[in-house]
């Protein structure tokens, strides 16, 4: 199965600190470098390098495009449905990791030009039961539209809502899957999933707007789901961690990647909670998500059948 993943490329600047500046302070800090990355881009490649078939679908620009869209390329996912827009940036992130933590600041450049035509020419070749994956650092009437288009076509929709951002009621009912962290879910349902009963609450409350499955990330408590009314709940993989920026991406990645190829749920979860956790243990983007073979002794490690 095709993994179709409508989003945004980023190209990151991140510095290390010892801390989050405050308000006016400069401090030092260190390991400058630039990641390929934007939660679009970071899906794609986490799908191409756990072994999905990966086509990325949205828009780079004048500054750091090609070196964006050759990063695609290296790491197997197909570019064909990469725009470039010669008259804005490319998306930017300025990333500061302070204690194995983030903060991000965004521009959204060329990201804002990815539209409906470019959905419709990626779509062109989709066939029932492939896989489409969006964000919200696209413009929202793209995400609509994208997930909409798939469901008409027999596709298989996930919605990883993030940033958090109002949606518009009707967009649920496309939704095959919303993953959302717990921040996230705590903002669309009004209620902080912590335990099976506060997930299941908002697992209600998504599937009374159209959500069909919800599955939820906990960070250090792993991830709960619940499909068909079923409850399932994974534990986190043991990890050291250095840096967080595509964990969550990772594990999205990841947990599509495993349903494509015809896994039962809780392995998916268990596949993803253990590729997300080698992956915080490097520094970067898509150079930290593991490849395949990586993730499979890593599990076998931990003692987590994937």
């Amino acid at each position: 199965m095709r993994i179709y993943i409508v989003g945004s490329l980023n190209m990151d600047l991140v510095i290390r600190a010892p801390r989050v500046p405050e308000g006016g302070e400069t401090i030092s800090g260190e390991g400058f470098m630039t990641n390929p990355g934007g939660k679009g881009a970071n899906q794609a490649v986490a799908v191409a390098k756990l072994g999905g078939e990966s086509y990325m679908v949205g828009c780079v620009g004048r500054e750091f495009g090609g070196e964006l869209t050759d990063a695609l390329k290296g790491y197997g996912v197909h570019a064909d449905y990469v725009r470039t827009e010669p008259d804005i940036s490319s998306g930017i992130a300025v990333i500061v990791v302070a204690d194995g933590d983030n903060r991000i600041i965004l521009d959204a450049g060329s990201n804002g030009r990815t539209d409906n035509a470019l959905v419709d020419r990626a779509f062109a070749d989709a066939q029932a039961g492939d896989y489409l994956l969006v964000q919200l650092e696209i413009g929202l009437p793209t995400v609509a539209y994208a997930l909409k288009e798939a469901k008409k076509r027999g596709m298989i929709t996930v919605l990883n809502p993030a940033p958090a951002a109002q949606l518009p009621e009707e967009l649920y009912a496309d939704c095959d899957w919303f993953v959302p962290n717990q921040t996230e879910a705590e903002f669309y349902t009004g209620i902080y999933p912590s335990d099976e009963e506060s997930v299941r609450r908002c697992a209600e409350k998504l599937g009374k707007l159209g959500v069909r499955n919800v599955l939820i990330t906990l960070g250090t408590d792993g991830s709960a789901s619940v499909s068909e009314g079923v409850f399932r709940r994974t534990d986190a993989v043991p990890a050291k961690a250095v840096d967080t920026t595509a964990a969550g991406d990772t594990y999205v990645g990841a947990f599509v990647t495993r349903l494509s190829e015809g896994a039962d749920i809780e392995t998916a979860m268990r596949f993803a909670s253990t590729a997300s956790a080698l992956t915080v243990t490097r520094r970067g983007a898509q150079c930290a998500i593991p490849v395949r073979a990586e993730a499979e002794k890593y599990a076998k490690e931990k003692g987590v059948f994937v």
